[in-house]
């Protein structure tokens, strides 16, 4: 890789990607956009940007992850999540330019009780989960040697995410109800950028890989261990999904199987292990 572009570079995985690329032995030139740079959703601008970066691979972080505001916003989910990601997976077929996707484990069926493989039934039951479904099918049309990444719960130090809400809430409150009957894989995005700038690398084959962190937990498990990590004393309680009503669904299950991905990238680190090092992180810089 000598050129590469990042869309979506302002969200917390596209500022992994630079970081990831940056880590190379060899680091390839960055052209990362944000929204503000780049809208992925009008075509005279990603020709102006496809001919000012060059890229040999474009890595998509894009993406409208608002999953209960998609369910009062479909159209604008489905114009990024949708239209956009099929309209750079053309360009970048026409290219001859790699292409990595991000996707979710939104998209399976949600009615399996084993880690869940990349083979394993999809149906969307929300409007975010039915825009990336489309929107994966819409790359493998338009670029059949695109890769698309499946991960779930993503994380970083900064942006909006679980564990930025948690530390926040467990230093403003003396206790929180989790939901604990929701089981999946935290991920660290780091470890995403990480793995997806490898798959490119070691030219593992094109299609769809799960990626996650290994290991199992409910929000209830990782909020535990945010808590104590971090020495809060906020008191946790267990609480049941219909206990806490969302406008969209979340699956009851999501825990990926990456033994795929783990022949090209090697074996995903212990949650535990990379939510310590998120925190050390951010420890260090004081920016939570």
């Amino acid at each position: 890789m000598k050129r590469i572009m990042i869309c979506g570079a302002g969200g917390q995985l596209g500022q992994k990607l630079i970081g990831a690329a940056r880590a190379l032995p060899v680091p390839p030139r960055i052209f990362a956009y944000n929204r503000s740079d780049f809208d992925i959703t009008n075509p005279k601008e990603l020709q102006l940007t496809f001919a000012e970066a060059q890229p040999d691979v474009v890595f998509n972080a894009a993406a409208y992850t608002a999953v209960d505001r998609a369910e009062s916003e479909p159209a604008k989910a489905r114009q990024v999540n949708v239209e956009a990601a099929g309209s750079l997976a053309s360009a970048c077929a026409a290219a001859g330019i790699k292409f990595v996707h991000f996707s979710t484990d939104y998209v399976y069926a949600g009615d399996y009780n084993r880690p869940l493989l990349e083979t394993d039934r999809t149906l969307g039951t929300s409007v975010y989960a039915k825009t990336k479904l489309e929107g994966e099918a819409i790359v493998q049309q338009n670029h059949p040697a695109a890769y698309i990444l499946r991960t779930s719960w993503v994380y970083a130090e900064y942006g909006e995410n679980f564990l930025r809400t948690m530390l926040r809430l467990g230093r403003e409150r003396e206790s929180l109800g989790i939901v604990a009957d929701q089981v999946g894989s935290p991920t660290y995005a780091a470890d995403l950028a990480a793995a997806a700038m490898q798959l490119v690398l070691n030219e593992a084959p094109s299609g769809i890989y799960n990626f996650s962190n290994s290991g199992a937990a409910s929000w209830y498990d990782f909020a535990h261990a945010i808590f104590e990590l971090s020495g809060l004393g906020c008191q946790l309680h267990p609480i049941r999904t219909e206990q806490y009503p969302t406008p969209a669904k979340r699956p009851a299950y999501s825990v990926l199987d990456t033994r795929k991905i783990a022949e090209w990238t090697g074996q995903p680190r212990h949650w535990r292990e990379a939510l310590k090092d998120c925190l050390g992180k951010l420890q260090r810089t004081g920016k939570d």
